[in-house]
């Protein structure tokens, strides 16, 4: 069975269910890797066995399209375009972090789309360059494809444990970039700053600080985005009865739940 399968893998079971010291206990008679090609008809999805985003992939994924074809910039529209397209099958599962922000199947599509729905606003407000900005919430975190495994049970790969997400997401740009014909280098070089710096701080592992307005920004959206989750995810996960949570969560405080349902 060690040669079968996989920690985390999912698994179908066929078998019946006995008694054995009063307690019930599965006989199991056969036992398969589950996908949703061939148990999908009889109702395994995912979904219902790992944390999910409460939002569809398939219509955050519609949104994401129409925001990166309003980008009026050619070469940034077709870099992001590029590279969404040809990894679409893994942004529509893959979670944002293993166990922090967004922790769950579909998180990092959430994620990157409040995001850019906070930065359109913004963008305006500062009168920043809109179309760096947006290509920047998208790609900000791509690196995090290679470095968090898509599999149900997320963990750090090789790539991430040596390199990390910034480093390996500016790599990925930098080679989407090489096939663009006459990609403007002064875009491509902010843009690779964006994302080297939208950690912030280098105390948070940001090999640079934001050093344009946009990459501010980015930051700012971020950080903000991020914190917000965490704030529903401890309301969520809070098992305290009464107004407040208990203070086992990222803010390390009792969190006032009140009367009112997390959205």
């Amino acid at each position: 069975m060690n040669e079968k399968f996989n920690a985390g893998d999912p698994v179908a079971v066929s078998g019946n269910v006995d008694s054995f010291k009063e307690r019930p206990q599965l006989i199991v008679k056969k036992i398969n890797r589950a996908s949703v090609q061939y148990y999908g008809r009889y109702g395994y999805d995912p979904s219902l066995i790992v944390p999910a985003s409460s939002k569809n992939p398939n219509d955050m994924w519609k949104v994401i399209t129409k925001i990166i074809r309003s980008i009026k910039s050619n070469p940034l529209r077709k870099l992001v375009s590029m590279i969404y397209r040809e990894n679409k099958d893994i942004l529509l599962v893959h979670p944002a972090s293993v166990k922090m922000h967004h922790n769950y199947r579909s998180g990092f599509i959430e994620h990157v789309l409040s995001m850019a729905e906070i930065a359109d606003q913004l963008a305006v407000h500062y009168q920043l360059d809109r179309d760096l900005l947006i290509a920047g919430v998208f790609l900000h975190d791509i690196g995090k494809i290679i470095e968090i495994s898509s599999d149900l049970e997320a963990e750090y790969t090789d790539e991430g444990n040596f390199i990390g997400h910034i480093v390996i997401g500016r790599d990925i740009v930098r080679s989407a970039a090489k096939k663009i014909t006459n990609f403007p280098e002064d875009v491509q070089i902010k843009l690779e700053h964006m994302i080297l710096s939208h950690q912030g701080k280098y105390e948070w592992q940001s090999p640079k600080k934001p050093k344009i307005r946009e990459a501010l920004l980015l930051h700012l959206i971020d950080n903000m985005d991020a914190k917000m989750n965490l704030f529903v995810l401890a309301l969520e996960e809070s098992a305290e009865d009464g107004d407040w949570t208990d203070r086992h969560n990222y803010f390390r405080i009792p969190l006032y739940k009140g009367d009112n349902e997390t959205k």
